[in-house]
């Protein structure tokens, strides 16, 4: 994870920051699901708890060649107008870590109404009786809104971006996440 590139989105009164960043996460997790790459990292140098946004800019990281592959080989066409893209560049010395991961809420209510019924055999309105819409809980976190290209459904990815005490090596998702690596941040 020495070098990064840097990535602003520039919205426009028909394209929201959040939109643009739901389609480029989109284009960006089918490139590594394509790819099957695992050593190319995401941070969002903007990230707010307290806005519950991820921000407007976004560093993807890694060695200097991936991330050259990466720009070579992962076409933006469609997002061209909405994205400043940097150059690949090196991480700075003073960089402290941080580990972005992916957090699920395992309070969906239909869902665990649907498992109830698998495993009990209980009608829907038993289902419904047993586990009410109250129990639903969610996260207080920024996220990106993906489709499923295998169901087709949107869903929430709920990201938590926070520091780390040391640097950790490690491999990431097709989301560019990892529960344990780091990613430098400045």
């Amino acid at each position: 994870m020495n070098h990064y590139l840097e990535i602003k989105i520039i919205p426009d009164p028909e394209s929201t920051t959040s939109i643009i960043l739901n389609v480029f996460y989109n284009k960006l997790h089918n490139a590594l699901v394509k790819t099957a790459r695992c050593d190319i990292g995401i941070s969002f140098p903007d990230y707010s708890l307290n806005k519950k946004q991820l921000g407007g800019r976004l560093r993807l990281h890694g060695t200097e060649e991936c991330l050259t592959w990466l720009l070579s080989n992962f076409s933006m066409k469609a997002l061209q107008d909405h994205l400043r893209i940097g150059n690949v560049q090196e991480v700075p010395i003073e960089a402290f870590y941080v580990t972005v991961q992916r957090l699920q809420c395992k309070s969906n209510a239909e869902r665990m109404r649907r498992r109830l019924i698998k495993r009990k055999e209980l009608t829907s309105e038993e289902a419904l009786n047993t586990i009410p819409d109250s129990v639903q809980k969610q996260l207080a976190l920024p996220y990106v809104t993906l489709k499923s290209d295998s169901t087709g459904q949107s869903f929430r990815m709920f990201i938590s971006q926070e520091k780390a005490k040391n640097q950790v090596a490690g491999k990431f998702n097709t989301y560019a996440l990892s529960n344990q690596a780091t990613i430098p941040m400045f």
